[in-house]
């Protein structure tokens, strides 16, 4: 029988696998490539952590089907399980040395995430989630602040890889940077809303994000206690382009602020 258990335990089994073959290979990328643009960088570390993570599921799951970064949809969807995975997620900052990155896995059931790994190889640092079981960092339960002022706030983004699609982005940085405590950008998505559950943030947006970039990083934010939907509050799911993830009690503010 297919538990969320079962199902977490091979992803952090995957994560960790993973996550130490990029630490240990972090200053000896052999190849960078470009994708969208010159922004969009993939290493042949990206590729490889991918293709271990897709081994450790299938030789579990073989009947799965996998949603990955690099290799894009594979196996059959009628199952009606996918895993969906970013290998390398803050790959700019791992090209560059900069040690904010991770590894991001997420599993669902008909469309809907239902269990999620990031892992931070650099800090040594899982947080994990399954729906309705509540947030995890390694071995502790974490939950979001009691913030309730944007004014008090320490707020995260991120910025478009394409130059041309960053000044939407440009424009919600000044109105937020004029409000909130202070913002920061550190780089990666999932650790982003990793640390928003962890109370390490009060709150995260980022405009034109990919799937594997919010699944598991999402449910791990609303198990510790927060708020996520797209930045206009309409409903969120992780094929939407935008989010808006908040501890839920400067969520209608920071709304508000965006939406203005």
């Amino acid at each position: 029988m297919l538990t969320t258990e079962k199902v977490t335990e091979v992803a952090i089994s995957a994560a960790k696998e993973a996550g130490e073959y990029i630490l240990g290979h972090m200053g000896k990328i052999k190849k960078i490539s470009h994708k969208s643009g010159i922004n969009d960088l993939v290493t042949d570390v990206d590729k490889s952590s991918e293709e271990m993570i897709v081994k450790r599921i299938k030789e579990t799951f073989p009947d799965h089907s996998i949603l990955a970064e690099e290799g894009g949809k594979s196996g059959s969807e009628k199952s009606g399980f996918t895993w969906v995975i970013d290998p390398l997620d803050g790959t700019v900052n791992y090209a560059h040395g900069f040690p904010f990155f991770c590894v991001s896995i997420g599993f669902a059931v008909e469309g809907e995430i239902k269990a999620g790994v990031v892992y931070d190889p650099v800090r040594d640092e899982m947080f994990s989630a399954e729906s309705l079981k509540g947030a995890f960092l390694n071995d502790g339960k974490i939950s979001v602040t009691g913030t309730d002022k944007v004014q008090r706030a320490l707020i995260a983004t991120g910025f478009p890889y394409l130059t041309e699609n960053r000044e939407a982005n440009l424009e919600l940085f000044r109105r937020i940077i004029s409000k909130a405590q202070a913002i920061r950008r550190p780089g990666a998505a999932a650790l982003d809303l990793c640390y928003v559950a962890a109370g390490r943030l009060d709150g995260f947006w980022e405009l034109n994000l990919s799937p594997w970039d919010t699944a598991a990083g999402h449910l791990i934010v609303k198990e510790a206690g927060g708020k996520v939907s797209m930045t206009d509050n309409s409903p969120y799911d992780i094929f939407k382009k935008n989010i808006l993830a908040t501890n839920g009690h400067i969520h209608e503010e920071m709304v508000s602020i965006l939406s203005s």
